[in-house]
């Protein structure tokens, strides 16, 4: 470490664990920033997030080809499972909007919008953040 331009210099010495922020120097500011804690998920989110699969499925039923009909419905009772489970499964997720862009194209789009709602953003961000953060990368900062 090189010695501030205005001449002083410091030497830190710590002995043993340090836990939180530690700071060398002149006119140093720090920031602890927290962020309060995702609101919990209610039924009412529940019952919303069933109300956004059933319209897919709708969707679905009345888009997809017959002979990919049932399979493309199983997909999306996989997601409706994946968002609901008391750790939502972004594995999951990421696999049945990739199973859609590889069978159904055309419907993928109207898979990834429920994936990237924000009430499915909330109930991933309220199983907290490691869930979260892996949503994330998948799905875009924007969720």
């Amino acid at each position: 470490m090189s010695a501030p331009s205005s001449g002083k210099r410091y030497n830190v010495r710590v002995g043993g664990d340090v836990s939180g922020q530690l700071a060398t120097g002149e006119n140093i500011n720090q920031m602890n920033v927290t962020r309060d804690a995702p609101a919990p998920v209610t039924d009412a989110d529940l019952a919303e997030v069933r109300r956004l699969v059933d319209e897919l499925k709708q969707k679905i039923a009345a888009q997809a080809p017959p002979e990919q009909r049932d399979a493309a419905l199983e997909r999306v009772d996989e997601l409706h499972n994946a968002v609901v489970a008391d750790k939502p499964d972004v594995t999951t997720m990421d696999y049945v909007r990739g199973w859609f862009g590889r069978n159904l194209p055309k419907l993928a789009g109207a898979v990834t919008g429920l994936i990237v709602h924000p009430l499915v953003g909330r109930v991933v961000e309220a199983a907290g953040d490691l869930v979260a953060s892996e949503f994330k990368q998948r799905f875009g900062e924007g969720t």
